[in-house]
Parts: C-alpha cells; structure tokens; sequence
C-alpha cells in the first residue's frame, strides 16, 4: 500500500472520540486560548469591531513582539511554544529576514487560515456572551451559598 493510500484509509478512520486517534491531538492543541488568539491576531482579527460587524479578514505577517504585545499576559515561552507548535502542524510560516538584527515575522498558511475562521467565530462568541455567563455564575453562586 503506498503511502497517499495509507493517509486517505487513515483519514476515514479519525474518529476523535477514540483515545488513540491523533485527532484528539489536534483538536487538544487548538482548543487552547493562545492558538485561538494567536490565529485571530494573523487573521487580522486584532482591532475591535462592532457587534454584528463583518470581520476585516485581512490577515497579516506579524513579528513575535508584534503578537507578544496584543495577547496580554501571554508568557514569553508560551507563546514561543505555541508558534513552534502552529508553524510545526502547518498552520503559520515563520519567515527569517537577514537584517541587522535579524526580522522574523509569521503569518498564516492557507490551512491556517481555514482554521482561523472557525476560531474567529469562538472568539467572537466568546466576547458577544461574556455578560451571559457571568451573570449564569453570580446566580449559580448565590443559590449555593
């Protein structure tokens, strides 16, 4: 069996509900808040917009102080690790600028982009229904208290 017939048998039989199934891996790896800013912040998704406003859908090459900046609070080494890990699974391309000193700037991969989408969309629902569930938590609490 050659290989591109192992990978379309092996792409039928995903099914992540199974322990072993290396898209649990994946949906691991993406379900994790830097990704999804990471992914929003290259898809252009960094400025605010108001409710119910089409996004720009522009993306854009980022340098990591650039990136650093907009996700507060993300550490230097995780968001190290999360642009190894994204650049690792194809997702964004790192691209290295012989200057002095050295530019590296990182930007998604049509792949990443498809991605993007679908996390833009968790990212907004998050925001749009933050007033929702804080108030679903104050109520929870006061009935258990």
């Amino acid at each position: 069996m050659k290989a591109a017939q192992k990978r379309a048998r092996a792409k039928v039989e995903y099914n992540a509900f199974l322990a072993g199934c290396p898209s649990r891996q994946l949906l691991d790896r993406i379900s994790d808040k830097w990704v999804v800013l990471v992914l929003c912040a290259l898809g252009g998704d960094d400025k605010p917009r108001p409710p119910g406003a089409a996004p720009a859908d522009t993306p854009k090459a980022m340098r990591y102080s650039e990136i650093s900046r907009l996700l507060a609070g993300v550490s230097q080494k995780m968001l190290t690790q999360t642009l190894r890990s994204l650049e690792h699974d194809g997702l964004l391309t790192r691209t290295v600028t012989p200057t002095v000193p050295v530019t590296v700037s990182y930007e998604l991969t049509d792949l990443g982009l498809s991605l993007h989408h679908m996390t833009r969309g968790l990212r907004d629902w998050a925001q749009t229904h933050m007033a929702e569930v804080l108030a679903n938590r104050e109520s929870r609490d006061a009935r258990t208290s």
